[in-house]
């Protein structure tokens, strides 16, 4: 009679185990407790460009996209505004950019060429934002740099 009660115990306290193991299986897989992330801030790293730049004459302008997390889906877009002098905005050998007008980034380090149409300094702004709302603005401003003082740096 003693051994017939410790092995109901003994199967009583494994099956309460294995109900209490259960449930904290179930616990762990409901939705409401899983969170995956997927909107990072991020920074952008610009290489210096010249401050002085000449009519016709073109600046190479490196930038990259530092995201603190990553999440493969996240897009990464480009617009930009030239509310001083006039010039041309590019992504390698694109077409020119339209001010306001906004480009996708297939790259998270990429290389801008702007190209001075103008006689006096220049400023424009750039803004690359993601798809989650996300948006850094990066400033350029270009002091003239007339033809002949370039000659005569030669």
């Amino acid at each position: 009679m003693k051994n017939l009660i410790n092995i109901k115990i003994k199967t009583l306290f494994k099956f309460s185990l294995i109900l209490y193991m259960i449930g904290l299986l179930v616990q762990s897989c409901q939705k409401d407790d899983l969170e995956i992330r997927q909107n990072f801030p991020f920074e952008v790293s610009v290489m210096p460009v010249p401050k002085d730049i000449a009519k016709d004459e073109y600046v190479e302008i490196r930038i990259t996209i530092l995201p603190e997390g990553n999440f493969s889906d996240t897009k990464y877009y480009l617009r930009y505004f030239q509310f001083e002098g006039t010039g041309k905005l590019q992504y390698y050998n694109t077409q020119p950019y339209f001010p306001n007008d906004s480009y996708p980034l297939y790259e998270k380090e990429f290389r801008l060429y702007y190209t001075s149409t103008s006689e006096v300094s220049q400023s424009f702004t750039v803004w690359i934002y993601d798809s989650f709302g996300n948006e850094k603005k990066i400033e350029f401003q270009f002091n003239n740099r007339k033809i002949e003082e370039q000659i005569k740096r030669l």
